[in-house]
């Protein structure tokens, strides 16, 4: 076989795969992707130029994160979904090797009462619990789709060990604690178990547990007191009027005063005075809000709808049962995590610290949701082979 044959096969098979890429699905990323960038930049030009740094500090920061995202990304659908099934126990193994870490003094570094984050050369931050949510839902997913694979529901006791690879990195997480990414894969992991056939009972009995475990953490004092007063804050905003009060106030008038059709992007006030605090993260949809009104949140929401039910499709025509239940742990992440932001920044959810995918600023969120897109994609192109 001649050199040139066998690289125009290389060839070939890349050129199939990306024909095979859902259009639309890349469509509504790169938009938010874009939209993303602009509110990120107009969220943080004037606080920076106002104390004489770099305006464009953190834009630039944003796109470098979505290139490596990108990367990222293509770099996941270069392998067959399917010879994932190999590799889950080194992925999973890796998630929680970068938990454990986080919790080591001198390596993991707490921002916001978290301790979530390891820092590495250049400024950048890494948290490993973003990256734990792809090793969550792949690990679950292989286990729950042995039995699909021979025609079999998922036992009893393979809900169980089901439930015991998701506890232990939702266990290390809890001790950050990080309880924003706890919920968002909480929902993902008691989807999988609804989608794969279990027993009902599951899903009803974990849905009873995770009410029953939030109302015993609070009354034992085991939630932080920062995480207390978020939740105090969410059902009487006055609570708590110079920390979480202060910012879900200030976060709902963001949002309100753009009206209709918003004051035109860099021209928001509240957002050029920094009224909302870590408005380029947690709280970029207030910018969104301000900035763009109604008509253009209204959109941002939009091409949300459109990931959510590009993705439900490619569930849906998924051949086998391992790529049913990955893009089905991947689309409830996406759904939950985008409800929970949005929600809270207009005081419908309480705040609990979740990025808005693809659109806040923050590295290891804008490579974890790439990743899932790259899943997608990657299930997608391979639904014929």
């Amino acid at each position: 076989m001649s050199f040139s044959h066998f690289t125009g096969r290389r060839t070939k098979v890349r050129r199939s795969i990306m024909e095979g890429f859902d259009p639309l699905l890349s469509i509504a990323v790169a938009l938010l992707l874009i939209i993303g960038t602009l509110l990120v930049y107009a969220a943080t030009r004037s606080w920076y130029g106002s104390l004489g740094l770099d305006p464009q500090y953190y834009v630039k920061r944003h796109i470098f994160n979505i290139l490596i995202g990108g990367v990222l990304a293509f770099g996941t659908t270069l392998i067959d979904y399917r010879l994932l099934r190999a590799y889950t126990p080194i992925v999973w193994g890796i998630g929680v090797i970068g938990l454990l870490a986080v919790l080591i003094p001198g390596i993991g570094r707490e921002i916001n009462g978290a301790r979530g984050w390891i820092s590495l050369p250049g400024g950048f931050q890494v948290q490993p619990a973003e990256l734990a949510k792809i090793s969550i839902i792949i690990g679950l997913s292989m286990l729950l789709s042995e039995r699909l694979h021979d025609g079999d529901q998922p036992s009893s006791n393979d809900v169980l060990q089901g439930l015991a690879i998701a506890a232990i990195p939702i266990a290390l997480i809890l001790v950050q604690p990080d309880m924003g990414t706890v919920l968002i894969i909480s929902a993902s992991v008691v989807t999988i178990i609804a989608v794969s056939g279990a027993p009902s009972r599951w899903v009803v009995g974990l849905l009873l547990v995770a009410l029953l475990g939030g109302f015993t953490a609070v009354k034992l004092g085991v939630v932080n007191d920062y995480q207390l007063k978020r939740l105090q804050s969410f059902v009487d905003p006055t609570a708590d009027p110079q920390s979480s009060g202060y910012q879900l106030r200030q976060s709902r008038i963001t949002v309100g005063s753009g009206g209709l059709i918003g004051k035109g992007l860099f021209n928001g006030p509240q957002t050029n005075g920094r009224f909302v605090p870590e408005q380029q993260t947690d709280f970029i949809f207030t910018v969104a809000g301000e900035e763009f009104g109604f008509l253009g949140s209204g959109a941002i929401l939009l091409l949300f709808l459109v990931i959510l039910v590009r993705g439900f499709r490619i569930a849906r025509r998924s051949q086998d049962a391992f790529g049913r239940l990955v893009c089905t742990g991947v689309i409830s992440w996406f759904a939950f995590q985008a409800f929970e932001n949005i929600g809270m920044t207009m005081g419908l959810m309480p705040m609990t610290g979740v990025p808005l995918p693809f659109m806040s600023y923050g590295g290891s969120s804008m490579f974890a949701n790439l990743i899932g897109i790259g899943l997608l994609q990657n299930i997608h192109a391979r639904q014929r082979g």
